[in-house]
């Protein structure tokens, strides 16, 4: 590939400042594949479609001896007048999470500090549909369908769908500041099913006004600005990891949807989803980050064995097993978060930008005087060009003015020689 050409893909995938796009035209940007990508026939990015949810799976497991204790704890402490919201972040946050639906459906508004017994009532959705926003929003509950829970009778599901729909249209017009993106409805599905519809507005309200608030902004650049802080984690914990990461030129586009979702888009088990959110709700907001930069640091085996180029580890990293060892994965994040505070991660991202915005100057200078001087080149070739086309008639043209003036030159000399030899009296006076 030519340098100019690898310049931009590695550009394009690591640095966020190329993107700055609007919402409108950026609202299909988590589910945008690469182009190297697409190219590389990965079977894995081929297999569905890119705007397509993964389908999620609701089967459910029997409760082990540890997630049974906790269980009852739980249950004690929600007859137990003094528990506090500290007291649902440390069941949210330590293993196994809030164990099952029942608990969380008590536990998610408390986290938030939400009174169940003064919530708004929904509104209709008929009152909702002249929101410019309306029909992209049914366009994504549309291809929802992946998301909701098998065998539900289809009255049940489109009455979710339309839940759903009305959810989220409630948030983006209280709230004309903050900006739909694609994506927003793999969390409000998630909510909606578990807390209903009412209770899931105002978790949603509370999100989107906080954790979520940088994801609803005109334009990605926060979000990409966020994803960002990835490199200095994996840098601080892995050295080798990171620079093969940085020769790839992967970027951060394949934790786009796991940031703006809180996985709830990539997950294929609806356990696995429900648990993050147990911890991401407890958490401070950047908590995915880590989460995401564990993830990478457990998957460094399977990465070091791709090829080290853009469309061999996108696709790699894209696809999440079933199998990761979330408890400890979370166990992981939280240690990260404590080695790397974003405080300390967010300074080394604008160094970061800076010797970037430095480099590309450089490279942008060194990329105009080659221009500069193949350009030279190319004028140089013209004009040379345009010399040989001119050049054979000028010869011809100055033949013909050498002959002639030889030619007078000759008759010149051939007169005075013959008057010189004539006799005096048939000289002419």
């Amino acid at each position: 590939m030519a340098e100019e050409e690898q310049q931009v893909i590695c550009d394009e995938g690591y640095d966020s400042r190329n993107s700055t796009l609007s919402k409108k035209s950026e609202k299909n940007n988590y589910h945008d594949v690469p182009e190297d990508v697409k190219e590389s026939g990965c079977p894995e990015c081929d297999d569905r479609r890119s705007d397509e949810p993964v389908k999620l799976s609701f089967e459910k497991f029997p409760e082990n001896h540890e997630e049974q204790e906790k269980r009852t704890e739980i249950e004690k402490a929600l007859k137990d007048p003094s528990s506090n919201v500290e007291t649902w972040r440390q069941f949210a946050l330590s293993d196994y999470g809030l164990i099952n639906d029942d608990l969380r459906k008590k536990i998610w508004p408390l986290l938030v500090n939400i009174d169940q017994d003064n919530v708004e009532p929904a509104p209709k959705l008929d009152e909702l549909k002249t929101h410019p926003e309306y029909n992209q929003v049914i366009l994504d509950v549309n291809r929802s369908l992946k998301r909701f829970p098998p065998g539900i009778p289809y009255e049940q599901r489109i009455a979710l769908q339309d839940q759903l729909t009305v959810l989220i249209l409630r948030v983006i017009i209280k709230y004309p500041h903050l900006k739909y993106y694609q994506g927003y409805h793999d969390v409000a599905i998630t909510f909606l099913l578990v807390v209903g519809e009412d209770v899931a507005f105002h978790v949603m309200e509370i999100l989107s006004t906080n954790h979520l608030v940088e994801c609803m902004q005109e334009t990605m650049e926060p979000t990409q600005q966020r994803l960002l802080f990835l490199y200095p984690i994996v840098r601080g914990e892995n050295h080798s990891l990171c620079d093969f990461l940085e020769r790839s030129c992967v970027g951060t586009l394949f934790a786009l949807p796991w940031y703006l979702t809180w996985f709830g888009h990539s997950l294929n088990q609806y356990r696995a989803v429900v648990r993050l959110y147990d911890y991401f709700l407890a958490s401070p907001f950047l908590l995915p980050i880590y989460v995401t930069a564990a993830i990478v640091l457990h998957r460094e085996d399977e990465i070091f064995r791709e090829d080290c180029d853009m469309a061999s580890i996108h696709c790699l990293l894209s696809q999440l097993p079933d199998d990761l060892p979330f408890e400890y994965l979370l166990r992981q994040a939280q240690q990260l978060y404590v080695r790397y505070p974003p405080s300390v991660v967010e300074e080394e991202v604008r160094l970061l930008q800076e010797r970037e915005k430095v480099r590309r100057a450089e490279e942008e200078e060194r990329m105009r005087r080659r221009r500069a001087a193949m350009q030279k080149k190319r004028d140089r070739a013209i004009s040379i060009g345009f010399i040989n086309r001119l050049l054979p008639q000028t010869l011809v043209n100055r033949r013909i003015v050498i002959v002639t003036t030889a030619f007078s030159i000759l008759v010149g000399i051939c007169a005075y020689y013959y008057k010189a030899q004539l006799p005096q009296h048939f000289r002419f006076p």
